[in-house]
């Protein structure tokens, strides 16, 4: 079973394997010299398998052994993709492998059918050097898997809707339960109410909107377990053809559209500042929104995500390494990105962003001083606390999607020809 987050680097979909590493770009071997196993020059060592290098695991690598000079933490990576994907799984099911390693691209379905990964719910409860009640379990809890944990990120991204309030105001938006066609007959009539033609959506084509979609409702086209998918049903080609009329009807374009042309866009908030300049990007009165037809709550974004190996000889100084990226120091490092796993990291942030703009000492990036009121900013932080939708997908079969899709969209194909392409290539990948 092929689970991952989605790989796709355009404006809907995040990139979401920013995996990262530190040392010698050799993946072969730790740069360190191994004097026996589990063992270097009398200190234990842990390996860590990346896909590529970034800031924060060189200093968290720094940091950890500074705390726990007994463990030599080695760090390897490879910054190529494929790469990465071919060594690490080869590696795992011959018995080998790294103790950590960054699980991301991998099929993690797979993994735990084969039992390779640990269970790191229980290690959790019982280190007393976690502190559980800061954490953000709604995320973690997201993440679980046959109701264990698996995995553990390094941080998280939120995929936000946004609306321009202003506009919002003079129209009944039930944004809870509204679908894309009343969304589309919605910003009709907003996008003609006003002297100048706004659009709905503007600078994505609309296999971007496609891929959204399917990101959102992935569960409703590919079962992972039986390697079954339904791309095409009438479903998924009533969606296409939906997009593709909201287009035609210029409710949306895939153009540049300028400041004040645009009524919604989708954005992905990667820290508390986005919250500020991420949602004032096109609007002084920005809203957030929840996209149509969305089920669940606000989609969660993961960073590097780690697991540890079952057949890890040294368990034990593996979960210390996570713990450690779990404490306010690992969580604090300048160089970490996205939203904290930790509640009271988060709130620090936005209290003083808040007490910023009370003081109307923050600025935007033109200069102007945004208008955030007390709710709003407890609003974002009930997000923050409430986000728990984590659809697990498979970036290859959004990619398969895109790619297929542009040729309907572009009238090259018919709905029915470009489904029945894309089913036809989502089973034999699944099938692989």
């Amino acid at each position: 079973m092929k689970k991952c987050q989605s790989i796709i680097i355009m404006s809907f979909l995040m990139a979401v394997a920013t995996a990262c590493s530190s040392g010698s770009n050799d993946d072969s071997a730790a740069s360190k010299e191994v004097t026996g196993s589990g063992s270097t020059k009398g200190k234990t060592v842990v390996t860590m398998s990346l896909q590529a290098a970034n800031p924060y695991y060189q200093t968290l690598e720094k940091k950890f052994e500074e705390k726990y000079p007994d463990i030599d933490l080695q760090i390897q990576f490879t910054n190529d993709y494929e790469k990465y994907q071919k060594t690490t799984n080869a590696a795992l099911l011959s018995g080998k492998g790294p103790d950590i390693f960054e699980i991301s691209s991998l099929p993690i379905g797979d993994y735990l059918d084969k039992k390779l990964l640990l269970n790191m719910s229980d290690l959790m409860q019982q280190d007393q050097t976690v502190n559980k009640s800061d954490l953000q379990t709604n995320v973690l809890d997201a993440l679980k898997l046959n109701g264990g944990l698996y995995t553990i990120p390094s941080g998280f991204s939120l995929r936000a809707f946004v609306g321009d309030g202003d506009i919002l105001e003079k129209m009944k938006v039930d944004d809870k339960n509204w679908t894309w066609k009343q969304f589309a007959e919605t910003s009709k009539k907003m996008g003609q109410s006003g002297t100048e033609r706004r659009y709905a959506l503007a600078n994505d084509p609309p296999e971007i909107l496609l891929q959204e979609m399917m990101v959102d409702h992935y569960a409703q086209f590919v079962d992972p377990t039986a390697k079954k998918a339904t791309f095409d049903s009438p479903l998924f080609i009533e969606a296409m053809q939906q997009i593709k009329k909201m287009y035609n009807d210029k409710v949306m374009t895939s153009e540049p559209a300028d400041v004040g042309k645009q009524m919604f866009y989708s954005t992905v908030l990667r820290s508390p500042v986005d919250f500020i300049d991420g949602l004032h990007q096109f609007f002084a009165n920005p809203k957030l929104l929840q996209k149509p037809e969305q089920t669940g709550g606000t989609r969660i974004v993961t960073s590097t995500q780690l697991a540890i190996q079952a057949k890890s000889p040294v368990k034990e100084g593996a979960w210390k390494v996570i713990a450690f990226l779990l404490s306010e120091e690992g969580q604090s490092l300048q160089e970490r990105e996205g939203f904290s796993l930790l509640k009271s990291v988060n709130e620090k942030k936005l209290n003083s962003i808040q007490d910023q703009v009370k003081s109307g000492t923050y600025k935007l990036k033109d200069g102007k001083v945004p208008k955030v009121s007390d709710e709003e900013f407890n609003k974002f932080k009930q997000l923050l606390s409430t986000a728990d939708n984590y659809p697990m997908v498979d970036g290859s079969v959004i990619a398969m999607i895109g790619d297929e899709a542009r040729a309907f969209f572009g009238e090259q194909k018919s709905a029915l020809e470009v489904a029945k392409l894309i089913q036809s290539k989502a089973t034999t990948f699944l099938n692989e």
